[in-house]
């Protein structure tokens, strides 16, 4: 039990608040392997690119677009990442304008300036003027109260290249199944 400070009355929080099994709820939901809110993915980027590094960066947001985001209003598909001036933004990057945000709302399209290490900037556009490589957004998340954008330095994939891939996914998803079937002939079904 807690006890709201504000209004002096019992309130029940995540931790407090039990489910049908009797289990109790998880904060953990939504959440990636270090613990970060998962806000938006890119998915076509991992089919199309093959992904050989990747960079967490900051991004400079308005106060309503960072609303905006955390109603999940925020879409990653068909974006990329271009460096101007010793500076890395964040193009094609759609965060829809805020519903109550009236005048403050900033245009859904506007490049959105990446923070960075200058070191690691440098470092970047020597590899991305190398033939093939680019910077593409991978994901959008909440580092605590922080929105981070992970950032992969990717080389494109070939229609041959694509192929094989999907065609792996296929035989580790058999894989699988045919492991689960395999398992579940051994387990009691009382």
């Amino acid at each position: 039990m807690r006890f709201c400070l504000i209004s002096a009355t019992w309130r029940p929080q995540a931790a407090d608040v039990s489910v049908a099994g009797g289990d109790v709820k998880s904060k953990d939901k939504g959440k990636n392997a270090s613990g970060n809110r998962v806000i938006a993915q890119n998915r076509s980027a991992r089919h199309e690119y093959f992904i050989d590094e990747t960079y967490e960066a900051g991004i400079a947001l308005f106060g309503t677009e960072v609303k905006s985001i955390r109603n999940g209003a925020v879409n990653l598909k068909d974006s990329y990442c271009r460096i101007i001036n010793g500076e890395i933004f964040a193009i094609g990057v759609h965060i829809s304008p805020y519903e109550k945000g009236n005048i403050f709302n900033r245009d859904p399209l506007r490049p959105k300036k990446l923070l960075m290490h200058r070191r690691e900037i440098m470092k970047l556009a020597g590899l991305t003027s190398r033939k093939g490589y680019t910077l593409v957004p991978l994901s959008l998340y909440f580092s605590g109260s922080r929105v981070k954008m992970e950032v992969g330095l990717c080389r494109g994939k070939k229609l041959y290249d694509k192929r094989e891939s999907m065609a792996e996914a296929d035989a580790k998803r058999e894989m699988e199944r045919q492991g689960s079937v395999r398992f579940s002939r051994y387990i009691d079904k009382d």
